[in-house]
């Protein structure tokens, strides 16, 4: 065994050879070990505050800080809404802090029940299920649906809870939003599987681009297969109320199976699926991570009030948008790579992972809370500085990262955009 600390990764301690499972946890643990005596793991800070466009966090050797939080995916700041603490707190009220059983066997709610159906109408369709997390929405319906018998066609910018869900069924993979790509394992695969299922994601978590639905839709219908999407970063943000890349095309109707989560805009926890009431009574009794597990808790009751919210209070998004556009708009005044985001996910494109950590450890030290990601959450010589912006991050907020990046690109003579 030589792994090179250097240039590696953690998915290089994956599955070691030779080594048993506390021989390689050692091994693991040397190599963070490592990571943070030179300032490169920004990983699993301690949190001391919810998530706020200003955030405590607790900086290893540092102590508590106060920064500019840009780690959190709560869009539209719903998690310090008042309303849906309400709700949330009512619900608890109500019914506990638990659910007490799963979905089957006693644990299924009258908060559950609205949920999933207010799901449904949410998307303009017939029928919802809840799971406790939205990686379980993904990965617990694809183990559910797919076999050997069966092929899984995804776009490479999936997210990691699809990949698991598809470790039963046979896989393809096709260049990001790569429409003759998609076309060709299409046609390659025509009449050889029972079923064929496109997977994609409504906006990519990475790089914050939009799915070209339309002309998926036209191909995966040309070519008699399936289509899931995944909009857990488009609902809430995209779309003139919130409906995400599918209410962009207008084509609620011809997506088979949406997913996404309320982790996110909702500012929860938990996920869903909608689609045809055959397929999602299917599930309620097939899928194993749904039929087994205990359900939401009570507070998940806050999620009925954020749906509502967005509907009630637009000004959320519009406020979401205009930092958007002012902020990505000051980064490519500095010439930085932002790619070809469309949405409130900002990605700084660095490409060497080295000089990505530095620059996650140099914005920690000018008060900036954001994520360096690297392989393999993205190829080798992608890696980038990734921000998630909010709807309550203040035109101060913004400037204070804006004055950080231009700082951190001086010196470490971060690549320019093309």
């Amino acid at each position: 065994m030589d792994i090179n600390y250097l240039t590696a990764s953690f998915k290089d301690f994956e599955n070691i050879p030779d080594l048993d499972i506390f021989q390689r946890a050692a091994e693991f643990n040397r190599y963070l070990d490592y990571l943070q005596a030179n300032g490169r793991l920004n990983y699993r800070f301690v949190t001391h505050s919810g998530c706020l466009p200003e955030v405590l966090v607790e900086v290893p050797g540092k102590g508590v800080q106060k920064m500019v939080g840009l780690v959190s995916n709560d869009y539209l700041g719903f998690t310090q809404h008042p309303e849906v603490k309400a709700a949330a707190i009512a619900a608890i009220e109500q019914y506990g802090t638990g659910a007490g059983a799963s979905p089957a066997i006693g644990g299924h709610f009258l908060f559950h029940e609205q949920l999933e159906q207010k799901m449904a109408d949410f998307f303009h369709r017939e029928a919802g299920i809840v799971y406790t997390t939205g990686y379980t929405a993904n990965s617990a319906t694809l183990q559910c649906l797919l076999k050997k018998e069966d092929i899984a066609i995804l776009d490479m910018g999936v997210h990691a809870s699809v990949m698991e869900g598809c470790q039963l069924t046979n896989v393809k993979r096709f260049l990001h939003n790569d429409l003759a790509d998609l076309e060709r394992i299409l046609i390659a695969s025509k009449d050889s599987y029972r079923t064929r299922l496109v997977v994609i994601d409504g906006v990519y978590s990475q790089d914050g681009d939009l799915a070209p639905l339309g002309d998926i839709i036209r191909l995966v219908r040309q070519y008699g297969a399936f289509l899931m999407i995944d909009d857990a970063h488009g609902t809430g943000v995209i779309g003139k109320t919130g409906r995400g890349v599918i209410e962009l095309h207008g084509l609620f109707q011809e997506v088979d199976l949406i997913s996404g989560t309320f982790s996110k805009t909702f500012g929860v926890v938990g996920g869903y699926v909608v689609g045809k009431p055959e397929l999602i009574r299917y599930l309620k009794f097939q899928s194993r991570q749904h039929l087994f597990s205990v359900t939401l808790p009570p507070a998940a009751a806050g999620i009925l009030k954020a749906i509502d919210l967005l509907d009630e209070e637009p000004e959320w998004m519009g406020r979401l948008w205009k930092n958007v556009h002012y902020f990505t708009a000051g980064l490519n005044s500095l010439g930085l790579d932002i790619g070809t985001t469309q949405s409130a996910i900002v990605p700084v494109r660095i490409g060497d992972p080295a000089k990505t950590a530095a620059a996650g450890q140099m914005l920690l030290d000018r008060g900036i809370y954001a994520n360096p990601i690297i392989y393999p959450a993205v190829p080798r010589k992608d890696a980038r500085i990734r921000m998630s912006l909010m709807a309550t991050h203040t035109r101060e907020h913004l400037d204070k990262v804006l004055n950080a990046f231009e700082d951190v690109s001086k010196q470490l003579q971060l690549p320019k955009a093309v």
